[in-house]
C-alpha cells in the first residue's frame, strides 16, 4: 500500500507540488540575511535596514513583504497539507476529483494570510516593535506573542481545526458536495485556524530565520498527525506560556 502511494506521488501534479515546496525553501534560503549583516544592523539600527530596502512603509516594501510571506506560507504549510491532499487523490479512484482546484483554493487562503501578515509587519516596524528583518525588538511584545500562541493551543477553535486536519477523509466526506475549489478554501481556512498563531511567532524567532521556519514546520506537521499530534499540542502550549513568563521577567529584571 505504501509503495503504491509512493509511486502515485511521482505523477506530474505531485512533482509540481513538491517543486513548489522546494522552490519556496530555496528562495527563502537565498533571501536569508547573513549573520554579518545582522550584526551590522545592531550597530546602525532601523536606518540600516531601510537603506537595504528590506522593510519600508511603501508599496515596494509591502510587495517585498507579501512575496516573502507568500513563500513562507507555501514552503511551511504545503508540507502540513500533504496527508489531506493524498487522501483527496485516493478518493479519485472512485469518484471525480480536481487536485489543481483543491490546491489553488488551499493556497489562496494562505495568500490572504500573507497579505495581512505583510501589512502587520510593516505596521509593527513603523512602531519600532520589529527591526527590518521582522524580528521583535521588545521583550514585552515577544512575551505577548508567546502568550497568545501558548493560550491558543488550548482554545476550542484550535482543537476543532486540528480534529479536521487529523481526519481528512471525514473532512472531505462532510464537504464533498461543495466541490474541489470550495473544499480547498475550507481546508485552507481550517489549516489557518490551526497554525496562524505559530506562524506569527516568526516575529519572535525571526521572520527570515531558516532555523525557526524549519522547526516550526516540523512542529506543525507533527501536530496534525492523528497518532502523534495529540501528544504535543498541550506540552507545546505550556512551553510557549512558560517562555512568555521568562521573556516578560527578563524585561523587568
Amino acid at each position: 500500500m505504501l509503495a503504491t502511494r509512493i509511486r502515485a506521488m511521482g505523477a506530474a501534479h505531485w512533482l509540481v507540488l513538491f517543486g513548489l515546496i522546494l522552490g519556496g525553501w530555496g528562495a527563502l534560503w537565498f533571501m536569508a540575511i547573513p549573520p554579518e549583516i545582522r550584526e551590522l544592523s545592531q550597530i546602525y539600527g532601523a536606518d540600516f535596514w531601510i537603506s537595504l530596502c528590506l522593510t519600508t512603509p511603501d508599496v515596494t516594501g509591502y510587495t517585498n513583504m507579501f512575496l516573502m510571506w507568500s513563500l513562507m506560507s507555501a514552503a511551511m504549510m504545503l508540507p502540513t497539507a500533504l496527508p489531506a491532499l493524498a487522501t483527496y487523490e485516493d478518493l479519485g479512484a472512485s469518484t471525480e476529483t480536481n487536485f489543481l482546484l483543491l490546491t489553488l483554493g488551499y493556497l489562496s487562503i494562505w495568500l490572504g494570510f500573507a497579505a495581512v501578515a505583510a501589512g502587520l509587519q510593516i505596521g509593527l516596524f513603523q512602531l519600532g516593535l520589529l527591526d527590518g528583518l521582522g524580528t521583535s525588538q521588545s521583550a514585552v511584545f515577544s512575551a505577548v506573542l508567546l502568550a497568545v500562541a501558548g493560550g491558543y493551543q488550548f482554545s476550542p477553535i484550535k482543537e476543532a481545526c486540528l480534529a479536521k486536519c487529523r481526519m481528512p477523509l471525514t473532512f472531505f466526506m462532510e464537504h464533498w458536495a461543495e466541490g474541489p475549489l470550495k473544499m480547498g478554501f475550507r481546508l485552507g481556512a481550517v489549516c489557518l485556524g490551526c497554525c496562524w498563531a505559530l506562524m506569527l511567532l516568526g516575529f519572535v524567532g525571526g521572520v527570515m530565520s531558516l532555523g525557526f521556519m524549519g522547526l516550526a514546520t516540523i512542529i506543525m506537521v507533527i501536530e496534525k498527525m492523528p497518532d502523534y499530534g495529540k501528544y504535543i499540542s498541550a506540552p507545546l502550549g505550556f512551553g510557549l506560556l512558560g517562555a512568555s513568563v521568562l521573556m516578560l521577567a527578563s524585561a523587568f529584571l
